[in-house]
């Protein structure tokens, strides 16, 4: 396991490199003119003026240089600064990413919460009535956008719990049961869709696995239902859950835009739309090139996680 942690971790320097590279060019490619964001119209079409914004911010210098420039300081631990308001890179991440964090884990809590239990009861022996139910809730928080629940979320809480505040945050540090009350409606919106996803996945893995000869035995030798499920069957059916989980934590750690739009969220995904918006070429990288190392590291945890639910992966 330690060869294979190794291994991995010496890998995340050729994939950095390739996501610095291509998210630096495809970013200077995007339509539009950060010289206009900073002076407006009609300040911008002074000549004069554009080219000392230009020389100030160096945009002048060949794409390759501002690169090598960039990674410089990346080696030196310094994400760059805003080229809008001129602010620290690695501060505007450091404010935006907990707020990211808490409502990924927050949404991911309720959709294991809901999912894999429901995915569970389902194949159980005796739960034929409750089967229909579960099969039309899960495909109806599936066919559901998280922003159309999160708006209606919003609409409830605003005409019957009007003491409730549905937008905006509270730092968990300063306040965190009013954290946690601001941020459990963008976390339900989106953990309904995930826990619909892994209750289907719950199920087929539970289906599959109660077919195996294992599962035969156990029963053939009179253990209770509940005790084949939960302790033969469930163990050994998490591998695809666990997967199916990972895949969704790490699409919600840069994938949350909208519902943070629709919350009034701080988060980073919120953070790279804006800088998007305005041309901050400086943040847009410094935010893509972070949410990355987390991507990796997630997935390296996960595989982590196989072993540990199933001490018979091993990896090489």
């Amino acid at each position: 396991m330690q060869a294979y942690l190794a291994k991995r971790l010496a890998l995340l320097i050729p994939t950095l490199i390739g996501i610095s590279v291509v998210s630096f060019l495809v970013i200077h490619l995007i339509p539009g003119d950060l010289v206009t964001v900073l002076l407006g119209i009609t300040a911008s079409q002074n000549e004069q003026n554009r080219q000392a914004i230009i020389a100030a911010l160096q945009l002048d210098r060949p794409l390759a240089v501002q690169y090598l420039h960039w990674i410089a300081g990346i080696l030196r631990g310094d994400l760059g600064r805003s080229l809008v308001h001129g602010g620290s890179v690695g501060t505007e991440i450091a404010r935006s990413f907990p707020v990211t964090v808490q409502l990924t884990v927050m949404s991911m809590a309720i959709a294991i919460g809901m999912g894999v239990p429901l995915g569970v009861l389902s194949v159980m022996r005796g739960a034929r009535r409750i089967e229909p139910l579960v099969r039309i809730t899960s495909l109806l928080f599936i066919s559901t956008p998280a922003f159309f629940m999160g708006t209606v979320l919003i609409v409830l809480g605003a005409r019957y719990l009007p003491a409730v505040s549905t937008l905006g945050h509270v730092p968990f540090l300063d306040a965190p049961l009013a954290s946690v009350g601001h941020m459990l409606p963008p976390s339900l919106a989106l953990g309904a869709a995930i826990s619909a996803i892994l209750l289907r996945y719950t199920r087929a893995s539970m289906l599959e696995v109660l077919g195996q000869d294992f599962v035969r035995t156990a029963r053939a030798k009179g253990a209770p239902e509940r005790r084949v499920v939960y302790r033969h069957a469930l163990v050994n059916a998490l591998i695809p859950v666990i997967a199916a989980a990972g895949i969704q934590f790490v699409a919600l750690i840069g994938g949350a835009v909208i519902i943070e739009e629709v919350f009034a969220l701080p988060g980073i995904g919120r953070l790279v739309v804006n800088a998007i918006y305005q041309r901050d070429y400086t943040l847009i990288q410094g935010a893509v090139l972070f949410l990355t190392v987390n991507a990796v590291l997630i997935n390296l945890a996960i595989d982590v996680l196989y072993h540990l639910v199933d001490p018979r992966i091993v990896y090489a």
